[in-house]
């Protein structure tokens, strides 16, 4: 457990978890990765509920729902929210209860010291530079004899905690966001907001550059659980949704320096180590699939590429420095170095690894329409070229308005699913050529129309109707023989359904 020693009366000598240290045979098998950094004494400040935040004292709130870290909301002067967490993580109650009182217990939780227990405290800097909204987290040491957290209060004693304002209510909207954000959001309900109204959508380009961030930095686990989003009213009227990665436990992470662990990464390929080089796209991206393909798929290659550019100028030497030195200063001497180097190497890489990260969201792209009624084009212009346009179908006599369209390439994209969600959804789809990405059509719960007098040469089945046999009016080229078929769902576009 984290041991202290005070030297101050706001200050405290502490270890974030002095039990991560093994002996040499343990880290020849287990891996040495941050243990030293666990162990390391620093000198932090003691939280006191009373000044930690402006505007007076922070209250008990409830506690939160993670399995690993001790957690709670803190509750602030004008209903301002605050996220209290500790640093070390217990796995406990994500193992089956069978395996929670054997050796697999304390194998999973000894996986806790691969993270770097001060690294969230690195990063807003490098993304303040890059243009990505972030939260500030802070270091405290909550004291033993700690009562002012309610009957939480024992759960904290004696322990390394981070301090961040959350952003998941109007009220922590503050000027860091602009005079034109009008709420802040998670990402359940951001979702449901987008795929329920047309007025509703996502700033992909920024989700683009957070993303872009994310492989910079090794933070594999950014699934959709790890944003809040802010909202921005836009002179039409429509509400933009800017992403905020939050949570950042995962960065800089060091596993596969072990026998046992380097094995574990070749089974479970998320597992990513930060070095110089990165070691596998695929791997970093796999736990935000979900989120990666609702919000990427508007970006072009060239939008991948510009951004990588303009992060590889943004994120300067000195903007890594001074964000590295905000480590514990006895940290970064064991730290600082090999850190700084790291993101030096992996910046040089960055347009590579976009290219990278683009063939891997261009192979399969999901465009959804939403719960009103919309028209899908598909234009298969080409053999190198086929066209997706999305507009709204107004009830009335407004013009019809242009929601999405991109380009795709058979060379890059291999199957673009269309879902219609609610409404009644009409599916056009004309061009006859001789290579073109699959289309699948998924029309959801209305009454929808497909009119497909599309053909590719020599190929059958590139156009794929899914949804109920009745109620529907499909037009389809009878060389193509695409059927409608029943028994499948026909909305749950979003985490509970077969979107996922």
């Amino acid at each position: 457990m984290p041991g202290s020693t005070a030297t101050a009366p706001d200050s405290a000598r502490v270890t974030a978890g002095r039990h991560y240290r093994r002996n040499a045979i343990g880290r020849l098998w287990f891996g040495p990765h941050y243990r030293a950094v666990w162990a390391q004494p620093v000198t932090l400040p003691v939280l006191d509920l009373a000044r930690a935040v402006p505007g007076g004292p922070l209250t008990a709130g409830k506690m939160g729902g993670g399995f690993q870290t001790t957690s709670m909301t803190l509750n602030g002067a004008g209903d301002r929210t605050y996220a209290l967490r500790s640093l070390d993580k217990d796995p406990y109650k994500t193992l089956p209860k069978v395996l929670r009182h054997t050796f697999v217990l304390n194998v999973v939780r000894d996986a806790t010291s691969a993270g770097n227990p001060y690294g969230a405290f690195v990063v807003p800097p490098l993304a303040q530079a890059a243009g990505v909204l972030h939260t500030v987290p802070r270091p405290f040491y909550v004291p033993a004899n700690e009562q002012g957290l309610g009957s939480a209060s024992k759960r904290f004693q004696g322990k390394v905690v981070l301090l961040e304002e959350k952003y998941e209510s109007k009220q922590n909207l503050g000027p860091v966001f602009g005079p034109n954000a009008v709420d802040l959001e998670e990402s359940d309900d951001v979702l449901a907001s987008v795929y329920q109204d047309a007025q509703h959508y996502i700033d992909q380009p920024a989700f683009l550059r957070a993303r872009l961030l994310d492989l910079w930095l090794g933070d594999w686990d950014r699934h959709e659980g790890q944003w809040d989003w802010v909202a921005y009213r836009q002179p039409n009227g429509r509400l933009l949704y800017r992403p905020i990665p939050i949570d950042r436990d995962q960065v800089f992470f060091r596993f596969d320096d072990g026998v046992l662990p380097w094995l574990a990464s070749k089974a479970v390929r998320k597992f990513r180590t930060f070095g110089p080089r990165y070691e596998s796209v695929e791997g970093y991206t796999r736990n935000a699939r979900f989120i990666d393909s609702r919000c990427l798929n508007e970006p072009t290659r060239a939008q991948y590429a510009a951004t990588a550019t303009a992060l590889q100028q943004a994120l300067t030497d000195e903007v890594i420095s001074t964000a590295a030195r905000r480590l514990p200063r006895e940290v970064y001497q064991l730290e600082g170095a090999r850190l700084e180097a790291g993101l030096r190497a992996r910046r040089a890489e960055l347009p590579r690894v976009a290219m990278e990260f683009y063939r891997l969201q261009a192979k399969e792209v999901v465009v959804p329409g939403t719960d009103g009624s919309e028209r899908f084009v598909v234009e298969r212009l080409s053999d190198t070229l086929t066209v997706v346009s999305v507009f709204s179908q107004p009830k009335d006599e407004a013009p019809a308005q242009l929601l999405y369209r991109r380009r795709f390439h058979p060379t890059e994209t291999k199957l673009v699913t269309l879902h219609g969600l609610g409404g009644k959804d009409v599916f056009e789809l004309r061009g006859q050529v001789r290579h073109s990405p699959r289309i699948d059509i998924y029309g959801g719960p209305g009454e929808d129309t497909v009119a497909d007098s599309s053909r590719v040469a020599g190929l059958r089945k590139m156009t794929r109707f899914y949804d109920t046999k009745r109620n529907n009016n499909a037009e389809l080229a009878s060389e193509l023989k695409v059927k409608t078929q029943s028994g499948v769902t026909t909305h749950a576009f979003d985490r509970d359904g077969s979107g996922r």
